[in-house]
């Protein structure tokens, strides 16, 4: 039987190497940083002092509390050195068996891990994890034998007493209860043992990933010992138990770059996109040619204060006052209300002609009777029907963006055609 245990050890060491070998094989390595975890274990104690239980075998379950550092190798492999204090506990509650220890334990282990974090899915919320290693443990059993000066004595009735369960002691012995203190070093009444073992500690579990460098693990140890002295009784095979483990995982490593990390937002924030020695986040007029002298606010000067810059201004030296066209130019009065005649007559054209017959041949016939094309701007919701860029809304625009409407290749409304043509009559 025992040959048989030996057996499913090293079968299940084996596979354990050879799934985690061929994972690390099919990737490239990877640099990895040390990696530091602590974390706190339950301790469930499996040998032979706590089988004989009536009650719940998890009240023998006690505190561990673990610190561990593991260098990682590629994707998958790693090696942690790690150490754990706790204690392990059992206790027989039956007729047949009244035994009972516990041991504080400091143990060390040197695992080899796998981590299957980046062979499946790259950063992965939850990712499973196994390890494997060798350990030494030392312990020292003490038993909960009295209660002060009282030795416990176990009667058929199930008391405790101060006295053994004898006919002369049955009006003299006391009733006591344990008091859980553990204060007897235990030992074999034959044999002087090694309060030491090498251990075989077999697991795995889930890491949680909380952030770049965090992980949170919850995981289950097997740990098989290479003594059958732990609780101080031996009855044939070694002693073993479980470990829950709950734990906190940092990975000493550089924080990954992201694209804000390459912005130099010094320069952002003091970005000249036109060049006119103004920063762009105090520049008033923004897209100032290159070599144009500007002001204080990153605008142009304007001489003559007509609101056209001396570099577009052919009449840099306007009377105060004075209507301008967009080249600086005085508009002359009589031409003005020229103009004023040509437009309400074309409004008038358009309401008696257009809305009765319309047709790509009036626009064009109306298009080459403007004289000022291009002098005004088009709106921010119209702009996208001025093709080719010229701030005038041509005749075969509007065709081109009618058919637009009925490819619905553009953002134009029934209405919006409507406004459309209005500014075509009015620019």
């Amino acid at each position: 039987m025992k040959a048989k245990f030996m057996l499913n050890r090293a079968a299940t060491l084996s596979l354990f190497l050879v799934i985690a070998g061929f994972l690390s094989a099919q990737d490239e390595p990877i640099k990895h940083k040390p990696s530091l975890t602590i974390g706190v274990s339950a301790l469930k104690f499996t040998g032979d002092v706590g089988k004989q239980t009536d009650v719940s075998p998890m009240l023998d379950t006690r505190l561990g509390y673990y610190l561990a550092i593991e260098q990682r190798f590629g994707k998958v492999f790693g090696i942690s050195l790690g150490g754990m204090y706790g204690k392990l506990a059992g206790t027989d509650q039956n007729k047949n068996s009244k035994l009972n220890f516990q041991s504080t334990i400091m143990q060390g282990e040197l695992l080899l891990t796998a981590n299957f974090d980046k062979v499946f899915k790259e950063d992965p919320a939850v990712s499973p994890f196994l390890n494997v290693g060798v350990g030494y443990m030392m312990f020292d059993p003490h038993g909960d034998l009295k209660n002060g000066a009282n030795t416990y004595h176990y009667w058929s009735d199930g008391s405790i007493r101060n006295q053994p369960e004898l006919a002369a002691n049955q009006t003299t012995a006391t009733t006591i209860k344990r008091d859980y203190t553990y204060e007897s070093k235990l030992k074999d009444s034959v044999t002087n043992y090694t309060r030491s073992s090498l251990l075989l500690p077999l697991g795995g579990g889930l890491n949680f990933h909380i952030g770049e460098r965090w992980v949170a693990s919850v995981g289950v140890n097997y740990v098989m010992c290479f003594s059958d002295y732990i609780d101080n009784s031996k009855k044939g095979g070694n002693d073993s138990y479980i470990q829950g483990n709950v734990g906190i995982q940092y990975e000493f490593r550089k924080k990954k770059k992201t694209e804000s990390d390459n912005v130099d937002f010094y320069a952002v924030d003091h970005l000249d996109a036109d060049g006119d020695g103004i920063g762009d986040d105090k520049d008033r007029c923004l897209g100032t040619p290159k070599g144009v002298l500007v002001d204080s606010h990153g605008c142009p000067f304007d001489s003559d204060n007509d609101g056209v810059a001396d570099y577009m201004d052919k009449e840099p030296k306007s009377k105060k006052g004075a209507k301008v066209d967009g080249y600086g130019m005085t508009i002359d009065e009589n031409e003005l209300a020229k103009h004023q005649l040509e437009w309400d007559s074309l409004s008038v054209e358009r309401s008696d002609k257009f809305n009765e017959t319309p047709s790509l041949e009036y626009l064009k016939e109306i298009e080459n009777k403007k004289l000022n094309k291009g002098t005004s701007k088009v709106p921010d919701d119209l702009k996208s029907a001025d093709y080719n860029g010229d701030n005038y809304i041509s005749a075969d625009e509007i065709t081109k963006t009618i058919d637009s409407f009925f490819e619905g290749t553009n953002d134009f409304t029934v209405d919006k055609i409507n406004q459309l043509i209005d500014y075509f009559f009015e620019q």
